[in-house]
């Protein structure tokens, strides 16, 4: 059983996905919701040009979508974004050497993206209150599995993110928290 999230890997998604700029637009969009290409080239300081076309090529890989309703007129256009993650496997691009290479390079950006989030936050945790910097956390564990077990592992996290995704703090405290998790066979 995979995560309900993942998608094969098809190259153009995860191509998509993973150019820096357009993960920063999906990472905006995600928490801050529908925005239009001008708010997004003002959070990014890119040229709105440059905004629209990885707007476009977000758009035609299906992980963001346009909200027509949100438009006050005919030439303003906001987009959205149409899930909250993704998850695959280099397993799925079905042995095609581009495919896996295309994979493998989105799951080393991805790693470095994950990373990156952990050092921003090491950078301004001082900006944050103390119950922020107790409540921040890392864990870790050596378990032994079979690739079933892990898979209900990994089904179970995801399971349970999606919960907290849905059901999200509406308190003035709540601010974005960015989790994420890997559990890969490895040795000390």
């Amino acid at each position: 059983m995979s995560p309900r999230n993942r998608r094969p890997a098809d190259p153009s998604v995860i191509a998509a996905i993973h150019h820096p700029l357009r993960r920063r637009l999906i990472d905006l969009i995600g928490v801050d919701g529908p925005a239009t290409a001008s708010q997004l080239a003002e959070r990014t300081g890119e040229l709105v040009g440059n905004i629209s076309h990885h707007l476009k090529v977000l758009a035609t890989a299906g992980v963001i979508e346009e909200a027509p309703e949100l438009a006050k007129n005919r030439r303003e256009r906001w987009w959205r974004s149409t899930r909250s993650s993704y998850s695959w496997s280099v397993a799925d691009a079905g042995g095609e050497p581009a495919a896996e290479l295309i994979a493998t390079v989105a799951e080393e950006r991805n790693l470095t993206h994950h990373a990156d989030k952990v050092r921003q936050w090491f950078e301004r945790r001082s900006e944050y209150g103390d119950e922020w910097v107790r409540a921040a956390f890392a864990t870790e564990s050596w378990l032994t599995l079979t690739p079933e077990r892990l898979t209900e592992l990994s089904t179970r996290i995801t399971d349970l993110i999606q919960e907290y995704y849905e059901s999200p703090s509406d308190e003035p405290s709540a601010v974005p928290v960015y989790v994420f998790s890997h559990g890969v066979p490895a040795r000390p």
